[in-house]
């Protein structure tokens, strides 16, 4: 039995090319939303939307039954949102990707949603293309972020805490911090906490008694670790990584 609030899309007599199939799940409480992005993922190739849901609490329900490989999710709900359904997912040890579809005008929330595990966010706006590379590249595992007005974002990370103190600005450790697939050594990651707190590179190289030269070497090296093209996009991979 659905929980009141699904809409179950999928027909269980496609067969057996079901398998091959990317199964999604639509969470958002606007119906219209809902049977637009519908509508938009029946005209691409190799989708199969298993249900439809009009909050993030529904959808947990949902997906306890049924499980999918991506989840489409609006970031705002009255009735659990997609930074909660992220949460409630984590918490029962469910990994699948969620892709949060969002404005971006509040900093607050993209903090919340990169610190809950959000592993993409697009814009509402995104192309039907848009949307299908971000679920492939969820799937590979990649963090996706479209270009944002995002600058806000990086004065909200504590980046003073015990593990950034004054030793940053020492001799490089040898052995480096490896979070997940990205290594980074330990001065990378303390560059990176101030870039997240809206850190100039001179400020940086005066905290650390650096050369300005040396940490735009740093930067740069980051960038190309984290396969970003601007140090704002950096922060928010780094924190979608957990890295800082």
């Amino acid at each position: 039995t659905r929980p009141s609030g699904v809409r179950g899309v999928h027909d269980p007599c496609l067969g057996t090319g079901r398998m091959s199939r990317i199964r999604l799940a639509l969470v958002d409480d606007q119906a219209l939303v809902r049977r637009g992005l519908a509508s938009l993922l029946a005209g691409l190739p190799g989708f199969e939307i298993m249900f439809e849901a009009e909050s993030g609490r529904i959808a947990l329900e949902a997906l306890a039954t049924t499980p999918v490989d991506v989840v489409v999710s609006d970031i705002r709900m009255a009735d659990g949102d997609g930074i909660e359904l992220i949460r409630g997912l984590r918490a029962r040890g469910d990994a699948t990707p969620v892709i949060l579809l969002t404005t971006f005008d509040d900093p607050d929330l993209l903090l919340a949603a990169a610190q809950a595990g959000a592993q993409g966010f697009l814009l509402k706006d995104a192309s039907p293309e848009e949307l299908e590379e971000a679920i492939h590249r969820v799937l590979r595992g990649e963090v996706l972020m479209q270009p944002l007005a995002i600058e806000r974002v990086r004065g909200q990370i504590d980046y003073r805490d015990p593990r950034a103190p004054a030793h940053w600005s020492q001799s490089e450790p040898a052995a480096p911090v490896v979070p997940g697939k990205v290594q980074l050594t330990e001065r990378e990651v303390g560059i990176l906490r101030l870039l997240a707190g809206g850190y100039s590179n001179k400020e940086i190289a005066r905290t650390l008694a650096l050369a300005e030269g040396t940490v735009k070497n740093y930067v740069s090296e980051i960038l190309a670790k984290l396969e970003t093209r601007d140090r704002t996009r950096a922060v928010l991979k780094a924190i979608s990584l957990r890295l800082i």
